[in-house]
């Protein structure tokens, strides 16, 4: 038994590990402590990321993790209306009301294997719960990047540069505009960065991140919330 449609039973919502509390006001990631002022973790004080808040609500472990590539790779897309309402929750501090919404994009190849792009589902289910503009194919990507599972963090970013560019008859809709990115789920930043300096390129005013998930190294993690 579920409490809604497309809810989670009990046992699974035990092992969701939901982040709450202090956390990293560029990437979402847990910290330890309290704080009254935003804080950055180890990884956003090392490398310089080009947007300026970033927000996810759960960690990319354990039953966590499991959602996150059930929606991926196992066609699950009932789980993407309760997820966006799990993003919708911590949106707050990085959705400005005129800002706009766009999913990380996916490469056509792999859009014909997949079938759908779970970034841009997430977004538009988002934009329906936060009544924020929605635009799916802002950004296009101009070759299939080969997997960085197991790489590097330089050879993450390498991979990454110059694989994204505006669609040049959506850019008007960006330019000197806030930009919400929304994606799955964010390990190193590489993908996020290189949208995100895109979108700059192209007149962005300011770009935050919304993730269904966030990798993290540290131990620290919170309590379901």
């Amino acid at each position: 038994m579920v409490e809604s449609e497309a809810g989670l039973c009990p046992t699974c919502w035990r092992e969701v590990q939901f982040i709450g509390g202090l956390v990293c006001d560029q990437c979402g990631v847990p910290l330890p402590g309290e704080s009254d002022q935003a804080e950055r973790c180890d990884d956003c004080l090392r490398v310089e990321r080009p947007w300026q808040r970033g927000r996810a609500a759960l960690l990319y472990e354990g039953q966590g993790r499991q959602l996150v590539m059930a929606l991926k790779h196992g066609d699950r897309q009932d789980i993407v209306p309760i997820a966006a309402r799990w993003m919708a929750q911590v949106a707050v501090p990085v959705l400005l009301p005129e800002t706009l919404i766009t999913p990380v994009p996916l490469h056509w190849t792999r859009m014909l294997k997949r079938r759908f792009n779970q970034a841009a589902l997430l977004a538009e289910a988002l934009a329906h719960y936060t009544g924020h503009a929605y635009c799916p194919d802002l950004v296009q990507r101009l070759r299939a990047t080969q997997s960085t599972k197991g790489q590097g963090r330089e050879a993450r970013f390498a991979e990454m540069q110059g694989a994204f560019r505006i669609h040049p008859r959506r850019r008007h809709r960006l330019i000197g505009r806030p930009v919400c990115l929304v994606d799955d789920v964010m390990t190193s930043g590489a993908t996020l960065a290189a949208v995100s300096e895109a979108c700059l390129a192209a007149g962005a005013s300011h770009l935050s991140v919304l993730l269904l998930a966030r990798a993290q190294k540290s131990p620290y993690i919170s309590g379901n919330a």
